[in-house]
């Protein structure tokens, strides 16, 4: 029988470089790995379709699955997770001392359905008590104005977002002094140039995301993936050959992050880092599966539907693929 051919759009993670490079293969098929930014990726898939298999955004997933306008089904392969007290920055000069001082605040967000803002406005509101309302949204572009929303916004028509002026950057307005903040997964260039006046609302994040897992034992999930929904269809032995593959080459990855005798990266104290990250959140901390996420995937689907982007309250059976609900693939 002749093999699948698939096309694989990823960024390039350490969690899927032995799919890339050959070391795993996925059961069947022959594939051509496309190795791209996140940014590129999501453009390409959700407006365009161009892939057989991609990594998604969930956020903005879940938001077309809810209204069932999806060419892709999800596997529960999480190539990108991220705590997101860090995504918060801030000017020093407007009183900015703790999340309870966003209230009235002027908020700049790439994409308001994004994954790392759903987070950050979830954490927000249920360890601080400020609702998503009571600070008003500036959605742009971070360094190039222009940047869209994936799906249409959902909200209420009194909901405080507003556009960002045509020709300015979220980056260039909170330089200026036009936003108050910005929830952003990447670091404005303000911020990256070390402007005595951009700060972040959560200094040692680091502290406040492992409190954070401590306390409630999340890891947010950013990025699921995605297969062409006329695959699962035409092989429905498929899903789970991926998801296997997925599981074996970031099984290589943890493996090569316990390498100490000759790093493979260039951070000197990643041995110590990891021993912490364990001592924290347990040995198996990167999982992928349904049953081992039950936590954070309920809490995801929560906030999807509490902040207007779901049309409904998702469950795990809505959002991914049958064959993968089962508990004997997971690992």
């Amino acid at each position: 029988m002749a093999k699948v051919q698939l096309s694989i759009a990823t960024w390039d993670y350490d969690r899927v470089r032995p799919l890339i490079d050959g070391r795993v293969k996925v059961e069947g098929c022959e594939i051509t790995y496309l190795p791209m930014t996140v940014e590129e990726c999501f453009q390409r898939a959700y407006l365009h379709g161009e892939f057989d298999v991609t990594e998604l955004g969930f956020s903005p997933f879940l938001i077309g699955r809810s209204r069932g306008a999806m060419e892709y089904e999800a596997i529960p392969v999480f190539l990108s997770r991220m705590f997101r007290h860090s995504a918060i920055y801030i000017r020093k000069d407007r009183g900015i001392l703790r999340p309870e001082d966003l209230r009235g605040k002027r908020v700049g967000v790439p994409e308001y359905q994004m994954s790392a803002a759903l987070w950050a406005r979830g954490m927000i509101q249920d360890d601080h008590g400020v609702r998503p309302d009571e600070m008003t949204w500036i959605q742009g572009g971070l360094e190039v104005p222009g940047r869209r929303e994936k799906f249409p916004l959902n909200l209420p028509d009194s909901f405080p977002l507003e556009a960002a002026p045509a020709g300015r950057s979220l980056s260039k307005m909170l330089e200026d002094g036009e936003l108050d903040a910005i929830f952003s997964a990447r670091a404005p260039s303000c911020f990256s140039v070390h402007s005595p006046s951009i700060g972040r609302l959560f200094p040692d994040y680091k502290r406040a995301e492992m409190d954070y897992y401590r306390r409630c034992g999340v890891f947010p999930i950013m990025h699921a993936l995605g297969l062409r929904k006329t695959l699962v269809e035409r092989h429905p032995w498929l899903p789970v050959s991926l998801y296997k593959a997925f599981a074996a080459a970031r099984d290589i990855a943890e493996q090569d992050l316990r390498e100490v005798a000759a790093l493979k990266t260039m951070l000197p104290w990643l041995g110590a880092d990891l021993e912490q990250t364990e001592k924290v959140m347990g040995r198996n901390f990167w999982t992928y599966g349904v049953e081992a996420n039950a936590k954070t995937l309920d809490l995801m689907f929560r906030y999807s539907y509490e902040q207007g982007l779901a049309v409904r309250l998702m469950t795990a059976e809505d959002v991914f693929i049958p064959s993968t609900l089962d508990d004997s693939i997971h690992v």
